[in-house]
């Protein structure tokens, strides 16, 4: 991988894994234009995906900062309702994590096996994406000041599913929240505060991936530091300014564009790729 494969790449991962446009379906789109075998280069992919968990983290820090300031203060925790609104939030970001964590530790690579993570899964995902994305936009459900935690574990399922590349992360969790009646102003916010466990996690398994790797004497990437310097700043800063864009996008409703665009990308990767 060169340095300007890095850059590309590093800048893509930063848009797409907040515009709801699916991060793991353009990456290899594009690894597959420039000829780049993402299993030789799990260094740069688990980078990337630090980098924008780190980009939430500094957009999102006055949330984060009123969450854990909410569990440290005294409260009732012997009821759901009896909690006060930051740790309620904390408790359901963590039912929305149930879905993925099961599907990430027992199932991915089954689903791997199954669907593939070929260009022609990527565009047939990409066009549920865009049904998605469509039927929010079309959807005019009475909207609900407060996440709830059975919404939340039904966004969560919503995020387990998008594990399959193409399914867009953002997209299928703020899609799904708009669909059940929340508020579209808290939706993006808790869409990216519940993906980064997730994302971390996902590192972490890439990380062993690519220890066992080394250790058995495996090729894990020709990248050197400077090539994968680019990529981690490349994906922070465009993820930095991803998460500020699709929080005003999400609050004015015009996710159907990005349904459009999903729907053509889908099908140009199926007819060509």
């Amino acid at each position: 991988m060169t340095w300007f494969e890095s850059l590309l790449l590093g800048l893509l991962q930063g848009l797409t894994e907040y515009l709801p446009i699916s991060s793991s379906g353009h990456l290899t789109i594009a690894s597959s234009l420039f000829g780049i075998d993402g299993e030789q280069n799990l260094a740069f992919t688990v980078l990337v995906h630090v980098a924008t968990v780190l980009s939430t983290i500094v957009v999102l820090w006055k949330e984060i900062a009123w969450i854990l300031r909410d569990l440290f203060t005294r409260q009732s925790w012997r009821s759901y309702s009896g909690l006060n609104e930051g740790t309620r939030y904390a408790v359901n970001i963590i039912i929305s994590m149930i879905p993925v964590g099961i599907v990430g530790v027992f199932f991915k690579d089954s689903i791997e096996q199954i669907f593939g993570s070929g260009t022609t899964v990527v565009g047939c995902c990409l066009l549920v994406t865009a049904a998605l994305l469509a039927f929010s936009y079309y959807a005019k459900p009475r909207q609900r000041e407060q996440i709830s935690g059975w919404h939340a574990l039904v966004i969560g399922i919503a995020q387990a599913i998008a594990v399959l590349p193409g399914i867009s992360r953002s997209g299928s969790t703020i899609a799904t929240g708009i669909l059940l009646g929340d508020k579209k102003e808290k939706l993006a916010q808790f869409s990216f505060l519940m993906v980064i466990p997730p994302i971390l996690g996902e590192a972490l398994l890439d990380m062993k991936d690519l220890v066992e790797s080394a250790g058995a004497g495996a090729q894990t990437g020709s990248a050197g530091f400077g090539v994968l310097a680019v990529g981690f700043l490349a994906a922070f800063l465009s993820g930095c300014a991803a998460c500020k864009w699709m929080i005003q996008i999400v609050r004015k409703g015009k996710l159907i564009w990005f349904g459009a665009y999903c729907a053509v990308v889908g099908l140009l990767t199926i007819l060509f790729l």
